[in-house]
């Protein structure tokens, strides 16, 4: 009875000794596997971003191509940095031409090839839209009344513009969005009558200058115009109600071009809408 137990008790502890072997090494085999899985997983997901960062690398090397836009005179100091910008990023050409509404919209219609109009409201963009496929708001367009610096005259709102002893500037109103907005804003303070005009103005930064140069006391202008020496602007609420926005207009000529559709995702981008910031446009909420 003796000998049957001492036999097994060594079967008992050989086996138990083996089991425990037996799981000892079991437990390094499945830390090794699954260390490999997740070493050949990370191994492909880094293998498919670097895939995806060269895809979108090479999407944007638009080295060779160009692209004609058109925009508004008021806008040209941001734009151009844009422009330029979104150039040095992709090595696509940017040809773009600076001038009012109506002489933009003339070009377009006439010379039929562009791929964007960068206009100062959607309203300029009504007379082209045959040839617009879609439209993105960018920032908002707002007007304010400028005056000299130093407010000399004690203008305080559009009724002042009445006065006898103040002369204002306009944009023409047959246009330029900016001069269509003050022949509104005097019709509907009803001063249209009694505003004594120094002059008129083809694009929208001439109207700081006119004030800048002590030629006109006062100017409906956009905000982003008002960064001339010589010119502030008069806080009042009165032309709350007219701001607008600039849209990117995209031109049917240009619907299919890769060019054009790398630079409306760049004009849609946080870089853009910083260059804008910096000029005093606020973005559409």
């Amino acid at each position: 009875m003796k000998a049957k137990n001492m036999f097994r008790m060594t079967a008992l502890c050989m086996g138990l000794v083996l089991a425990l072997t037996g799981c000892g090494s079991a437990a390094p085999s499945s830390v090794s596997a699954s260390t490999a899985e997740s070493t050949a997983t990370s191994a492909a997901a880094s293998q498919a971003v670097s895939s995806q960062a060269a895809s979108a690398e090479a999407a944007q090397d638009l080295t060779g191509q160009n692209l004609m836009i058109y925009c508004g005179a008021g806008m040209q100091q941001p734009f151009e940095e844009i422009a330029a910008a979104f150039s040095e990023e992709t090595g696509c050409e940017m040809n773009v031409t600076y001038a009012n509404a109506a002489q933009l919209q003339t070009q377009i219609t006439q010379s039929q090839e562009g791929a964007f109009f960068i206009a100062g409201s959607a309203d300029e963009v009504k007379p082209v839209e045959e040839y617009v496929v879609s439209s993105t708001d960018l920032v908002k367009h707002i007007p304010v009344l400028a005056v000299a610096e130093g407010n000399p005259k004690g203008i305080t709102g559009i009724a002042d513009l009445a006065r006898e002893d103040v002369t204002t500037v306009t944009g023409d109103a047959e246009a330029t969005p900016i001069g269509k907005i003050a022949k509104k804003a005097f019709q509907d303070f009803g001063v249209t009558d009694q505003v004594t005009l120094a002059a008129t103005t083809t694009t929208a930064p001439q109207l700081a200058t006119v004030i800048a140069l002590g030629e006109a006391d006062a100017a409906i202008i956009w905000k982003e115009n008002c960064n001339t020496e010589g010119v502030e602007i008069c806080q009042t609420t009165d032309l709350d109600k007219y701001v607008k926005t600039v849209p990117a207009a995209r031109l049917s000529f240009a619907a299919d071009d890769p060019a054009a559709d790398a630079f409306a995702e760049y004009l849609a981008g946080q870089e853009a809408a910083g260059i804008w910031a910096e000029y005093g446009y606020e973005q559409v909420q």
